[in-house]
Protein backbone atom coordinates (compact mmCIF):
# COMPACT_ATOMS: atom_id res chain seq x y z
CA UNK A 1 0.00 0.00 0.00
CA UNK A 2 3.26 2.28 0.50
CA UNK A 3 3.40 4.69 -2.65
CA UNK A 4 6.62 5.29 -4.71
CA UNK A 5 9.05 6.96 -2.95
CA UNK A 6 9.68 10.07 -5.39
CA UNK A 7 12.32 12.19 -5.43
CA UNK A 8 14.11 11.43 -2.57
CA UNK A 9 15.30 7.95 -1.60
CA UNK A 10 13.51 7.94 1.89
CA UNK A 11 13.44 9.86 5.42
CA UNK A 12 16.01 7.74 7.15
CA UNK A 13 17.85 10.27 9.76
CA UNK A 14 15.60 13.10 8.85
CA UNK A 15 13.98 14.73 11.73
CA UNK A 16 10.52 15.29 12.91
CA UNK A 17 9.42 17.68 15.18
CA UNK A 18 5.52 17.18 15.81
CA UNK A 19 2.68 19.13 18.06
CA UNK A 20 0.76 16.20 19.42
CA UNK A 21 1.29 12.52 18.13
CA UNK A 22 0.31 10.32 20.64
CA UNK A 23 -2.59 8.88 18.97
CA UNK A 24 -4.43 9.22 15.49
CA UNK A 25 -3.06 10.52 12.12
CA UNK A 26 -0.06 12.52 14.07
CA UNK A 27 1.29 8.99 15.30
CA UNK A 28 0.29 7.44 12.08
CA UNK A 29 2.30 9.69 10.16
CA UNK A 30 5.24 9.27 12.80
CA UNK A 31 5.42 5.42 12.79
CA UNK A 32 5.59 5.44 8.66
CA UNK A 33 8.57 8.11 8.97
CA UNK A 34 9.91 5.42 11.22
CA UNK A 35 9.89 2.68 9.36
CA UNK A 36 12.57 5.21 7.59
CA UNK A 37 14.76 5.42 10.40
CA UNK A 38 13.56 8.77 11.08
CA UNK A 39 14.17 10.89 14.31
CA UNK A 40 10.47 12.02 16.10
CA UNK A 41 9.98 14.75 18.30
CA UNK A 42 6.50 15.02 19.99
CA UNK A 43 5.39 17.96 22.04
CA UNK A 44 2.43 16.70 23.37
CA UNK A 45 0.43 16.97 26.84
CA UNK A 46 -0.49 13.30 27.48
CA UNK A 47 1.71 12.39 30.23
CA UNK A 48 -0.48 9.93 31.65
CA UNK A 49 -3.33 8.60 29.78
CA UNK A 50 -7.02 9.74 28.88
CA UNK A 51 -10.02 8.67 30.47
CA UNK A 52 -11.16 8.04 27.01
CA UNK A 53 -8.91 7.57 24.91
CA UNK A 54 -5.91 5.28 24.33
CA UNK A 55 -2.15 6.20 23.90
CA UNK A 56 0.40 9.14 25.73
CA UNK A 57 3.49 10.61 24.46
CA UNK A 58 5.13 7.97 26.08
CA UNK A 59 3.73 4.56 24.66
CA UNK A 60 3.76 6.68 20.95
CA UNK A 61 7.70 6.76 21.59
CA UNK A 62 7.54 2.79 22.55
CA UNK A 63 5.73 2.60 18.59
CA UNK A 64 7.84 4.69 17.18
CA UNK A 65 10.85 2.38 18.66
CA UNK A 66 9.58 -0.92 17.37
CA UNK A 67 8.88 0.42 14.11
CA UNK A 68 12.87 1.27 13.24
CA UNK A 69 12.47 5.01 14.86
CA UNK A 70 14.38 7.11 17.16
CA UNK A 71 11.47 8.69 19.65
CA UNK A 72 12.29 11.69 21.72
CA UNK A 73 9.10 12.35 23.48
CA UNK A 74 8.72 15.61 24.98
CA UNK A 75 5.66 16.72 27.79
CA UNK A 76 4.81 19.97 27.12
CA UNK A 77 1.99 22.18 25.83
CA UNK A 78 1.91 23.97 22.37
CA UNK A 79 0.17 26.55 23.73
CA UNK A 80 3.25 27.47 26.43
CA UNK A 81 5.76 29.32 24.71
CA UNK A 82 8.61 27.90 26.74
CA UNK A 83 7.49 24.88 26.50
CA UNK A 84 8.13 25.73 22.50
CA UNK A 85 11.11 26.96 22.55
CA UNK A 86 12.13 24.04 24.98
CA UNK A 87 10.74 21.61 22.27
CA UNK A 88 12.93 23.14 19.29
CA UNK A 89 16.00 23.43 21.20
CA UNK A 90 16.11 19.72 22.91
CA UNK A 91 14.82 18.45 19.27
CA UNK A 92 18.02 19.97 17.95
CA UNK A 93 20.12 19.13 20.88
CA UNK A 94 19.30 15.34 20.64
CA UNK A 95 18.94 14.97 16.66
CA UNK A 96 21.71 17.32 16.04
CA UNK A 97 18.81 19.55 13.74
CA UNK A 98 15.19 20.09 12.28
CA UNK A 99 14.17 18.87 8.80
CA UNK A 100 10.35 19.14 9.27
CA UNK A 101 7.89 20.52 11.46
CA UNK A 102 4.34 18.75 11.43
CA UNK A 103 1.96 20.80 13.12
CA UNK A 104 -0.61 18.07 14.05
CA UNK A 105 -2.03 19.18 17.09
CA UNK A 106 -5.41 20.18 16.79
CA UNK A 107 -8.87 20.83 18.74
CA UNK A 108 -11.88 20.14 17.50
CA UNK A 109 -15.42 21.64 18.30
CA UNK A 110 -18.57 21.71 16.05
CA UNK A 111 -20.65 23.39 18.12
CA UNK A 112 -22.73 26.42 16.41
CA UNK A 113 -21.94 30.04 17.69
CA UNK A 114 -24.57 30.07 20.61
CA UNK A 115 -23.48 27.35 21.92
CA UNK A 116 -19.64 27.93 21.81
CA UNK A 117 -18.03 28.26 25.34
CA UNK A 118 -15.51 31.20 25.09
CA UNK A 119 -13.25 28.62 26.55
CA UNK A 120 -13.22 26.46 24.07
CA UNK A 121 -13.05 28.79 21.65
CA UNK A 122 -9.82 30.54 23.12
CA UNK A 123 -8.87 26.74 22.87
CA UNK A 124 -9.20 26.10 19.23
CA UNK A 125 -7.52 29.46 18.88
CA UNK A 126 -4.36 28.74 20.66
CA UNK A 127 -3.57 25.54 20.12
CA UNK A 128 -4.65 25.05 16.44
CA UNK A 129 -3.68 28.92 15.10
CA UNK A 130 -1.18 30.24 17.92
CA UNK A 131 0.69 26.90 18.07
CA UNK A 132 0.39 26.25 14.39
CA UNK A 133 2.73 29.54 14.00
CA UNK A 134 4.84 29.45 17.16
CA UNK A 135 6.22 25.93 16.87
CA UNK A 136 7.07 26.77 12.65
CA UNK A 137 8.52 30.14 13.91
CA UNK A 138 10.37 28.68 16.59
CA UNK A 139 11.89 26.08 14.63
CA UNK A 140 12.47 28.26 11.24
CA UNK A 141 16.34 29.20 11.91
CA UNK A 142 17.14 25.23 12.46
CA UNK A 143 15.28 24.46 9.38
CA UNK A 144 16.99 27.13 7.52
CA UNK A 145 20.37 24.90 8.09
CA UNK A 146 18.09 21.70 6.67
CA UNK A 147 18.94 20.38 2.88
CA UNK A 148 14.99 19.80 2.19
CA UNK A 149 13.29 21.75 5.04
CA UNK A 150 9.07 20.91 5.42
CA UNK A 151 6.48 23.04 7.73
CA UNK A 152 3.45 20.68 7.16
CA UNK A 153 -0.14 21.57 8.68
CA UNK A 154 -2.68 19.32 9.03
CA UNK A 155 -5.63 21.93 7.72
CA UNK A 156 -8.29 22.38 4.96
CA UNK A 157 -8.27 24.51 2.24
CA UNK A 158 -9.79 27.90 1.70
CA UNK A 159 -13.17 26.97 1.04
CA UNK A 160 -15.48 30.56 1.46
CA UNK A 161 -18.17 29.47 0.84
CA UNK A 162 -21.58 30.03 3.42
CA UNK A 163 -21.55 26.05 3.16
CA UNK A 164 -18.64 25.80 5.46
CA UNK A 165 -18.13 29.36 6.85
CA UNK A 166 -21.28 29.11 8.89
CA UNK A 167 -21.48 25.22 9.74
CA UNK A 168 -19.39 25.33 13.21
CA UNK A 169 -17.98 29.57 12.61
CA UNK A 170 -15.67 28.95 15.77
CA UNK A 171 -14.09 25.61 14.36
CA UNK A 172 -13.63 27.23 11.09
CA UNK A 173 -12.04 30.21 12.23
CA UNK A 174 -9.23 27.93 13.88
CA UNK A 175 -9.11 25.67 10.79
CA UNK A 176 -8.67 28.50 8.60
CA UNK A 177 -6.37 29.93 10.44
CA UNK A 178 -3.86 26.96 10.95
CA UNK A 179 -3.97 27.57 6.61
CA UNK A 180 -3.69 30.83 6.91
CA UNK A 181 -0.49 30.88 9.41
CA UNK A 182 0.97 28.27 6.97
CA UNK A 183 0.62 29.79 3.89
CA UNK A 184 1.54 32.90 5.01
CA UNK A 185 4.93 31.36 5.93
CA UNK A 186 5.22 29.91 2.94
CA UNK A 187 5.45 33.09 1.23
CA UNK A 188 7.74 34.81 3.66
CA UNK A 189 10.31 32.06 3.98
CA UNK A 190 10.45 30.84 0.32
CA UNK A 191 13.41 32.17 -0.66
CA UNK A 192 15.30 30.03 2.45
CA UNK A 193 13.91 27.17 0.26
CA UNK A 194 11.72 26.47 3.35
CA UNK A 195 8.74 24.53 2.22
CA UNK A 196 5.11 24.95 3.83
CA UNK A 197 1.71 23.35 3.20
CA UNK A 198 -1.17 22.23 4.19
CA UNK A 199 -2.68 18.27 4.24
CA UNK A 200 -6.63 17.84 4.18
CA UNK A 201 -8.33 14.28 3.32
CA UNK A 202 -11.44 13.78 1.01
CA UNK A 203 -12.95 11.71 3.62
CA UNK A 204 -12.84 11.21 7.13
CA UNK A 205 -10.58 9.67 9.28
CA UNK A 206 -10.94 7.10 11.40
CA UNK A 207 -9.30 8.38 14.80
CA UNK A 208 -10.91 9.09 18.27
CA UNK A 209 -11.42 12.46 17.78
CA UNK A 210 -14.08 11.56 14.60
CA UNK A 211 -15.41 8.83 16.44
CA UNK A 212 -16.31 11.16 19.44
CA UNK A 213 -17.02 14.48 17.65
CA UNK A 214 -18.44 13.85 14.52
CA UNK A 215 -20.55 10.05 14.32
CA UNK A 216 -19.26 7.40 16.64
CA UNK A 217 -19.08 4.12 15.35
CA UNK A 218 -21.42 4.90 11.86
CA UNK A 219 -19.04 7.82 11.37
CA UNK A 220 -15.60 5.22 11.62
CA UNK A 221 -16.99 2.31 9.39
CA UNK A 222 -17.64 5.13 6.54
CA UNK A 223 -14.05 6.61 6.83
CA UNK A 224 -10.52 5.66 5.68
CA UNK A 225 -7.53 4.62 7.96
CA UNK A 226 -5.00 7.05 9.05
CA UNK A 227 -2.72 5.48 7.21
CA UNK A 228 -4.29 7.15 4.05
CA UNK A 229 -2.75 10.40 5.80
CA UNK A 230 0.29 9.15 6.80
CA UNK A 231 1.34 7.94 3.47
CA UNK A 232 0.45 11.19 1.93
CA UNK A 233 2.23 12.90 4.47
CA UNK A 234 5.52 10.89 3.58
CA UNK A 235 5.09 12.06 0.08
CA UNK A 236 4.87 15.51 0.61
CA UNK A 237 8.19 15.40 3.18
CA UNK A 238 9.94 14.08 0.32
CA UNK A 239 9.12 16.24 -2.11
CA UNK A 240 11.23 19.12 -2.98
CA UNK A 241 10.93 22.36 -0.74
CA UNK A 242 12.12 24.38 -3.19
CA UNK A 243 9.68 23.96 -5.78
CA UNK A 244 6.73 22.24 -3.44
CA UNK A 245 4.83 24.96 -1.35
CA UNK A 246 2.50 27.21 -0.46
CA UNK A 247 -0.02 24.46 -1.56
CA UNK A 248 -3.36 23.44 0.37
CA UNK A 249 -2.65 19.97 -0.73
CA UNK A 250 -5.62 16.95 -0.85
CA UNK A 251 -4.28 13.55 0.99
CA UNK A 252 -5.83 11.54 -2.12
CA UNK A 253 -4.46 13.55 -4.63
CA UNK A 254 -1.19 13.67 -3.36
CA UNK A 255 -1.41 9.79 -3.60
CA UNK A 256 -2.53 9.91 -6.98
CA UNK A 257 0.52 12.18 -8.13
CA UNK A 258 2.71 9.89 -6.72
CA UNK A 259 1.03 6.31 -8.45
CA UNK A 260 -1.56 5.37 -6.02
CA UNK A 261 -4.58 4.07 -8.10
CA UNK A 262 -6.32 1.42 -5.56
CA UNK A 263 -7.36 3.23 -2.56
CA UNK A 264 -9.55 0.40 -1.22
CA UNK A 265 -6.52 -0.78 1.09
CA UNK A 266 -7.49 2.35 3.22
CA UNK A 267 -10.94 1.49 4.02
CA UNK A 268 -11.32 1.41 7.84
CA UNK A 269 -14.24 -1.26 6.74
CA UNK A 270 -12.34 -3.13 4.37
CA UNK A 271 -15.18 -3.92 1.29
CA UNK A 272 -15.98 0.09 1.41
CA UNK A 273 -16.96 1.10 -1.92
CA UNK A 274 -15.48 4.60 -2.36
CA UNK A 275 -18.47 6.05 -3.25
CA UNK A 276 -19.83 5.40 0.44
CA UNK A 277 -17.10 6.95 1.94
CA UNK A 278 -18.08 9.74 4.10
CA UNK A 279 -16.82 13.28 2.80
CA UNK A 280 -14.68 14.87 4.87
CA UNK A 281 -15.86 18.66 6.04
CA UNK A 282 -14.98 22.17 4.35
CA UNK A 283 -14.32 19.86 0.60
CA UNK A 284 -17.26 20.96 -1.24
Amino acid sequence: MTPSTGSAPNLAGKTILMSGGSRGIGLAIALRAARDGANIAMLAKTDSPHPKLEGTVHTAAEQIRAAGGQALPIVGDVRNDDDVTEAVLKTQGEFGGIDIVLNNASVIDLSRSLDLSAKKYDLMQDVNVRGTFMLSRAAVPILKDAANPHILSLSPPLNLSPKWLGAHTGYTLAKYGMTMATLGLAAEFAKDGIAANTLWPATTIATAAVKFALGGDAMMKVSRTPEVYADAAYEVFLRPAAEYTGQTLIVEDVLRESGVTDFSGYAATPGTPDDQLFPDIFLD
